[in-house]
C-alpha cells in the first residue's frame, strides 16, 4: 500500500484544530431509511405545519389582524414556530429549490418584517397583545427566545438564498438588543429564561462577521446566574415577591449559579441543551478551555446519570425536565424537542474534540430519542416519548405548544450536515447513510460515495473521486455499540486497532479517484443493563442492534407486556421485514410468559405463577404507535 500511515501520534492528535461540519447542501442522502423521511418533511410535514399556522391564527397575528377578545389569543413564544418552521423550509429550499415553498416563505418574511418597530423591536406578543409589558419579564416569557429562532431562521435563509431580507431584519433586531442588554451604563442586566438567543448570536456573528454579535453572546453566557439575581430584581420590579417563583428554584432555568460554576445538569431540559450549545460554540469562537472544560464536566455528568437509553432527556412533566440522579421513570416525559438539542449539543462537542463517544450519543438521540418523535409520515408528531404506554399515548397533529413539529423538521432538513466534518488533512465520518457528498479539502473537492443500508446492516463502503492524487487521513467512527469491526483499502485489510484514536479509524494514505474503502461493523442483538440504581429498570434489560433501541408493542405481542420474561439464555435473532413499517428489522426469541388462568380469586398465594413458552417479537422504538394502539416497553423482565 503506498504512502500510508495509519494513525498520527496521540500527542499530536491532541493537540489538533477542531474540525467543521460539511454543509448539508454538499450531501445528497439517497438511501432507503433517510431518504423517505426527509421527502415526507418536504411534501408533509413543512405544508401540513403551514396549514396549522393558518388555522391556529399564528399567521394572522403577524398581519396584525389579532385584537383583543378575539380567539385564538397567541401565547407569548408562539412566533418561534413559525421561524422554526422558516429555518426548516430555508434547510429545504437550499437542497430542493420548490418554486411553492418558496413563495410561501417570501410570504411569512414580508409578515414579519411589517411586524418590526421602528426601534428594531420584533415580537408578536408585546406588540399585539402587551405592549406596554416590553422586557418586563426575562425570566418567564420567551423574548429573547423568539428573537433567537428569528435570527437562526434568518441565517438559514441567507445562506441557502443568498438574499438579506430577513438577515437585515435580524440584523435591525439584534443590534437594537444590543442597545437594551449589557453591563455598559444604563442597559439592563439582563438575560433570557430560555437560552436560545446566545447561540443564534453565534451564528449571527459567523454569518456576518459582525463582532458585536458574538460580544453579545458572551455577554449573555456570563452574566447568567450572577448576583444578585436578576429575575430577583426584575420580579420585585413587577410588584412580585421572588420567593413565590413558581417553578420554585431557578435552577429550572441554569440561572442558579454562573455557568463556569455549574456541574449538574438540572432543571428545563431543552433550556439546559440551548444553553450548553452556546457554551460550546463560544469555547471553539473564544479559544476558552474554562469553557469547554464546563460542558464536558456537564457532558460526563449528564449522560452517566440523567440520560434515558433511547437519547431522550427529562424524566419530569413538572418542569419538563431533569430531577435526580438515576431518577429514570419508564414514563418518562423525554420532551422530543430535548432529544433534538441533545443532537445539536453533541455535534458541537465532537466538532471540538472528535471523540467517538459525542457521535456515539448524538447518533442514538438521532434514531431514538428524535426520530419516535415524528411517525412514519411525517404528518404526527409525538411531544413526549415515554419508554412505556399503557395505550393511550399517541402522536399527534399538532399541540397547544407546538415547539416539536417544527423542530423535527428542521433538524432533519438539515440533516446531511450532521454525517461529515474536516480539517486542513482529514475527513471524518461520523454518521453512515447512503450519499453522494462533495467534500472540500484543500483546494480540491473530494467526491465521498457512501453505499450502504445502515442501520440495518453494518456493511458500508466509501468510494473516493478525486481531481488528482492527494494525500490526507479519512476517519471512521467506530461505533461504541460495536465491538468487532472489519476495514479494508482496495481489498487490502487494515488493522483497527493500530489507527485508532478516540474511537475513529484513522487511514492516511495517498488516495487516488477510484480507491474504495470497506467498513464492516457487526451488529449482533445486544442486551443492555440499566445501572443498578436505575430503580425504574432493575431487573430488566432492553433490546438494541446497532443504534437502534427496541421495544415491545400489543401488536406484536398479544398479551399484557409485563408478564413477559426473557431468559439470560435466550438466543435472539434478528430478520429484516420489508412491508412492515417501512421496512425494519425485527427481533426475536424465546421468551416465558407468566400464566393468569388458575389464580382463580386470589391475589397472593405461596407458588409463583406458571411458566410458558413464548416468542417474543421486538420493533425499532422509533417506530412504535403506528399501529393499532396498544402497550408499548422498552424494558423486558429478565429471567435465568
Amino acid at each position: 500500500m503506498d504512502s500510508s500511515s495509519f494513525s498520527r501520534s496521540k500527542r499530536e492528535q491532541a493537540t489538533e484544530e477542531p474540525s467543521f461540519p460539511v454543509a448539508h447542501t454538499a450531501i445528497t442522502i439517497e438511501d432507503g431509511f433517510w431518504a423517505p423521511r426527509l421527502q415526507n418533511v418536504r411534501e408533509r410535514s413543512l405544508p401540513l405545519i403551514y396549514e396549522q399556522f393558518k388555522r391556529n391564527g399564528h399567521l394572522a397575528a403577524f398581519r396584525g389582524e389579532w385584537t383583543p377578545g378575539n380567539m385564538p389569543i397567541p401565547y407569548v413564544f408562539w412566533e418561534s414556530e413559525v421561524t422554526k418552521w422558516l429555518e426548516a423550509a430555508s434547510y429545504t429550499l437550499a437542497s430542493h429549490p420548490e418554486p411553492a415553498l418558496s413563495a410561501l416563505v417570501e410570504e411569512v418574511i414580508a409578515l414579519i418584517a411589517a411586524m418590526q418597530q421602528p426601534d428594531g423591536y420584533l415580537n408578536v406578543w408585546f406588540t399585539a397583545v402587551e405592549p406596554e409589558k416590553r422586557w418586563t419579564n426575562l425570566r418567564d416569557w420567551h423574548e429573547l427566545y423568539c428573537a433567537g429562532h428569528l435570527i437562526e431562521a434568518a441565517v438559514a435563509h441567507f445562506q441557502a438564498t443568498g438574499k438579506r431580507d430577513l438577515l437585515d431584519v435580524a440584523c435591525r433586531y439584534a443590534d437594537y438588543i444590543n442597545t437594551v442588554f449589557g453591563r455598559a451604563e444604563r442597559k439592563r442586566r439582563g438575560y433570557c429564561g430560555h437560552p436560545e438567543i446566545e447561540l443564534a448570536l453565534i451564528k449571527l456573528y459567523r454569518a456576518t462577521k459582525e463582532p458585536r454579535y458574538l460580544s453579545l453572546a458572551h455577554y449573555f453566557v456570563e452574566e447568567r446566574g450572577q448576583q444578585p439575581s436578576y429575575f430577583d430584581a426584575e420580579a420585585r420590579a413587577r410588584g412580585e415577591d421572588p420567593a413565590a417563583y413558581w417553578a420554585k428554584t431557578y435552577e429550572y432555568c441554569q440561572s442558579h449559579l454562573p455557568v463556569r460554576a455549574q456541574d449538574k445538569v438540572v432543571g428545563h431540559a431543552v433550556r439546559a441543551m440551548y444553553l450548553y450549545c452556546a457554551l460550546a460554540d463560544l469555547a471553539q469562537e473564544l479559544h476558552d478551555d474554562s469553557l469547554l472544560q464546563t460542558c464536558q464536566r456537564l457532558w460526563q455528568h449528564l449522560t452517566s446519570t440523567r440520560m434515558y437509553l433511547t437519547g431522550g432527556l427529562g424524566s419530569s412533566a413538572d418542569n419538563e425536565g431533569l430531577t435526580a440522579d438515576y431518577d429514570l421513570p419508564n414514563a418518562a416525559y423525554a420532551e422530543t424537542c430535548a432529544a433534538i438539542g441533545l443532537v445539536l449539543w453533541s455535534h458541537r462537542m465532537l466538532l471540538l474534540d472528535m471523540d467517538r463517544r459525542y457521535a456515539d450519543v448524538l447518533e442514538q438521540a438521532l434514531y431514538n430519542g428524535v426520530l419516535s418523535g415524528v411517525a412514519l409520515d411525517g404528518a404526527s408528531f409525538f411531544y413526549e416519548n415515554p419508554l412505556e404506554s399503557q395505550g393511550n399515548h399517541h402522536r399527534q397533529e399538532w399541540y397547544e405548544c407546538a415547539c416539536c413539529p417544527p423542530n423535527v423538521a428542521r433538524l432533519l432538513a438539515s440533516l446531511g450536515g450532521y454525517a461529515y466534518s474536516v480539517t486542513e488533512t482529514d475527513i471524518l465520518v461520523h454518521l453512515y447513510m447512503q450519499s453522494t457528498s462533495a467534500i472540500p479539502l484543500g483546494d480540491q473537492q473530494i467526491i465521498l460515495r457512501q453505499e450502504t443500508t445502515y442501520p440495518w446492516d453494518g456493511a458500508i463502503r466509501l468510494g473516493l473521486e478525486l481531481e488528482e492524487p492527494r494525500t490526507f487521513g479519512v476517519r471512521l467512527r467506530i461505533p461504541g455499540w460495536c465491538t468487532n469491526a472489519h476495514l479494508s483499502v482496495n481489498g487490502e485489510d487494515i488493522p483497527i486497532e493500530p489507527s485508532l484514536h478516540k474511537g475513529y479509524a484513522r487511514i492516511e494514505r495517498l488516495w487516488r479517484s477510484g480507491d474504495s474503502i470497506l467498513l464492516h461493523l457487526e451488529m449482533p442483538v445486544e442486551r443492555m443493563h440499566p445501572h443498578p440504581d436505575v430503580r425504574a429498570a432493575a431487573g430488566y434489560v432492553a433490546l438494541q442492534r446497532g443504534p437502534l433501541v427496541y421495544c415491545l408493542e400489543t401488536a406484536d405481542n398479544p398479551l399484557p407486556l409485563h408478564r413477559i420474561r426473557l431468559p439470560e439464555t435466550t438466543v435472539l435473532e434478528s430478520q429484516f421485514a420489508p412491508t412492515m413499517l417501512g421496512g425494519v428489522t425485527l427481533i426475536r426469541g424465546n421468551a416465558i410468559a407468566l400464566e393468569t388462568g388458575d389464580w382463580t380469586d386470589a391475589l397472593y398465594r405461596a407458588a409463583p405463577a406458571r411458566r410458558s413458552p413464548y416468542t417474543l417479537i421486538a420493533i425499532p422504538y422509533y417506530a412504535w404507535d403506528h399501529r393499532h394502539p396498544g402497550e408499548m416497553c422498552v424494558w423486558i423482565g429478565s429471567s435465568l
